[in-house]
């Protein structure tokens, strides 16, 4: 099973809040996941980024593949494979 760490859009219309989750890369983009490791908020300035960084290290260190933009998200907040 392929595991990736992507963004799930929350929040209302033209107002995205994200949560960074763990899921199935045959899921859907709002669907069924496995673990939130965090949440993004791009509406305040500057943006804020939260991780829980034991489990977010724990899905990398599994073998969980990040998304370009969790990716960029991951290395701002510190956290590295």
């Amino acid at each position: 099973m392929a595991v990736k760490m992507r963004l799930k859009r929350m929040g209302y219309k033209k107002h995205p809040i994200y949560r960074v989750v763990v899921a199935d890369a045959r899921s859907p983009r709002d669907g069924k996941f496995i673990e939130e490791v965090g949440t993004y908020d791009p509406n305040q300035e500057p943006s804020v980024v939260k991780f829980n960084e034991e489990a977010a290290k724990k899905w990398l260190s599994n073998g969980a593949q990040p998304t370009d933009t969790v990716a960029r998200l991951l290395k701002q907040a510190g956290i590295e494979k």
